[in-house]
């Protein structure tokens, strides 16, 4: 997600004093927290960077039935869930997400909300599991909250490779006031997400997942199968996570005809016009019923609107398979940007599936909703409306990208938001320069990773991501993690970078890899030991600072790298005669370790001047970065 979000300086001092410092057990020589280290020892992760022998993890199925009262804004539901329990541990409790408590009165928040934005949070009004109906935050066993945690004990223990059915009726208030991520946009217009009961993650790391939802850090979801009915009133359209199963039975004849057609079209179809407002957007019956299935992904969110236009169209993202991706958006009419959204969406799609990652788009429909900022969902995104077109360009294709970083990889986003917010900074940046030429979003991350590196409000991106918030957040999380992993596509080639992004992404989607499975996956990869890059820009403090030193013996020229992080060195050198020449050096040239390095120029005059960097290449000093030679 996009978003403005500070940590207290001492934390570089007292949590990651030598990050530096190798592990035991032949593992490569990258600092480990020891809980981590446990899951190697068990063999649930490997040190090639592959999934461990042991590893496994768990998943559900979920049923649910949900509608809302437009008049109240109340959200109702019904949902069955079976949870299956594939770890090698009996369970002898459960833990359940209530998000919509993020907006309960009293308990905590990462930032603050207007005071009419506070509500009652989810009321339960049932809760059965394995048949027996759970006493509610009681003396006894039974179900109690905790934040945005429910905690259910008392239960029969679930041995390994068994299943539990619960079954829960629920219902929230729709936030229509500064809304976090989802909401209420017009009386009649919805993003509708983080907001059914959902089984925590109990993983090989930790157990139990049991932070606490203060609206900052994201996902960290298990992959499981949803087979989903929302109930609207007449002419209300729902744009949701998985397939529609029963298109026939909820659009009108004529939006049905434009449906089929956008699935088969390479151009972007007008689904809903303008004129059409007026007239039968659905069926005739009173309530519409849109039954959605989505099968193994991380999370299930769904919009609605009565007055939305929409947009569609479908582009191959398989050509071996000769499978497509249906793109969609749906806006106000009012919102000038988003008439271009279906478009950029699709190009965003076949670059990602061709280009980079060049990885096949792994979901068969991706739905750009207009709502409020910018959001990601597996096959849903919730963007504001934005007047300057590099800005519409920027979020719709960075949310989009999310799609791989973190639903298809199933990133652990609580502890290491740099393992999917970097790559959905990274990943579009070519992408956006193609689509909006004037717009440099390389150079922008570079000039704000530089304003705040070194400073300190600036973290080591293995501090979890929990414990940061502001500056720290934002530039461990995006800015960061974007200029390194560019950096790291430069050194290695992008071929042979991408080559190794395959062989990861290969390896752990649909799994929950950790930073040293990327790590240790790069480095099987490639055959080559990155550790010298991981930890200066991944686990210590260092900030991006090279300087020109000296030119001696006629042509060399001495560079310091004063920051300690290996960044490329681009440096362009004018003759006597007025001549010029441009040396450019990957980081690899600071894989040794030294804080000097010499380059040789190849031109036989004179040097008259030297310019180090570009504005692509971050720097925290700009003022030492010219020599001239009187």
């Amino acid at each position: 997600m996009i978003k403005k979000i500070f940590l207290p300086a001492f934390f570089s001092v007292f949590l990651f004093p030598l990050l530096f410092v190798y592990s035991q057990n032949g593992s490569p020589g990258l600092y480990m927290p020891r809980n981590l280290k446990a899951a190697y020892e068990k063999g649930t992760r490997s040190y090639d960077g592959k999934p461990g022998k042991n590893y496994w993890q768990n998943g559900s199925d979920y049923k649910i039935e949900a509608q809302i009262d437009t008049a109240t804004l109340v959200l109702t539901g019904h949902e069955w869930i079976s949870y299956h329990n594939n770890s090698p541990d009996t369970l002898t409790q459960l833990v359940i997400r209530l998000y919509p408590d993020f907006y309960r009165k009293g308990n905590s928040r990462d930032f603050e909300i207007p005071a009419d934005a506070v509500t009652n949070g989810t009321t339960l009004n049932k809760v059965i599991v394995a048949g027996n109906e759970i006493a509610m935050d009681g003396d006894k066993p039974g179900a109690k909250r905790a934040g945005t945690n429910l905690f259910i004990t008392g239960i029969k223990p679930i041995p390994p490779t068994a299943s539990v059915n619960l079954e829960f009726q629920w219902s929230f208030t729709i936030p229509k006031l500064a809304p976090v991520r989802m909401g209420a946009f017009d009386n009649y217009s919805y993003m509708v997400a983080y907001w059914y009961p959902q089984m925590a993650v109990y993983d090989d790391i930790d157990g139990w997942d049991t932070y606490n939802y203060g609206g900052q850090v994201e996902f960290y979801n298990d992959f499981s199968n949803y087979d989903v009915k929302i109930t609207t009133p007449k002419n209300f359209i729902v744009w949701s996570t998985g397939v529609l199963q029963n298109p026939e039975e909820t659009f009108s004849d004529k939006i049905l005809k434009r449906y089929n057609e956008a699935h088969s079209s390479d151009s972007v179809v007008n689904i809903i016009k303008e004129e059409d407002l007026s007239g039968d957007l659905t069926t005739d019956k009173p309530n519409i019923v849109w039954h959605y299935k989505a099968e193994d992904v991380s999370d299930f969110a769904f919009s609605e609107s009565n007055h939305y236009l929409w947009d569609a169209s479908s582009v191959l993202v398989d050509k071996k398979n000769g499978r497509k991706t249906f793109v969609s958006a749906a806006y106000k009419k009012d919102s000038k940007d988003f008439y271009e959204v279906a478009s950029i969406a699709a190009k965003s799609i076949k670059y990602y599936s061709e280009e980079i990652p060049g990885w096949p788009f792994p979901y068969p429909q991706e739905t750009v909703f207009n709502g409020s900022g910018g959001m990601e969902f597996p096959m849903m995104v919730n963007d504001g409306s934005i007047k300057e077109r590099s800005g519409t360009v920027h979020v719709t294709s960075h949310e989009i990208a999310h799609t791989y970083f973190p639903f298809y990889m199933g990133i652990n986003e609580r502890k290491y938001a740099w393992m999917d917010e970097g790559w959905a900074t990274m990943l579009p940046f070519q992408l956006q320069h193609q689509l909006q030429p004037d717009y440099d979003p390389l150079t922008r991350n570079s000039k704000d990773l530089s304003i705040y590196a070194g400073t300190e409000t600036e973290e080591p991106m293995m501090v979890p991501s929990v414990l940061l918030s502001g500056v720290a957040y934002r530039t461990a999380s995006y800015r960061r993690p974007g200029a390194a992993y560019e950096i790291l596509r430069d050194l290695l080639g992008t071929d042979t970078f991408l080559k190794a992004l395959h062989g990861y992404i290969d390896r752990w989607h649909g799994k929950h890899p950790i930073p040293y499975d990327f790590f240790y996956s790069f480095n099987d990869v490639t055959g080559q030991n990155l550790d010298w890059f991981w930890k200066p820009w991944f686990f210590q403090t260092g900030y991006p600072d090279l300087a020109v030193k000296e030119v001696k013996n006629k042509n060399e020229i001495v560079i310091q790298n004063k920051g300690t992080l290996p960044v490329p060195v681009s440096i362009e050198v004018t003759y006597d005669d007025g001549k010029t020449e441009t040396i450019y050096k990957t980081a690899e040239v600071w894989k040794n370790g030294s804080q000097e390095i010499s380059i040789k120029s190849s031109g036989n005059g004179k040097i008259k001047k030297v310019i180090l960097g570009t504005s692509k290449i971050p720097d925290v000093n700009l003022k030492d970065n010219e020599l001239d030679m009187k």
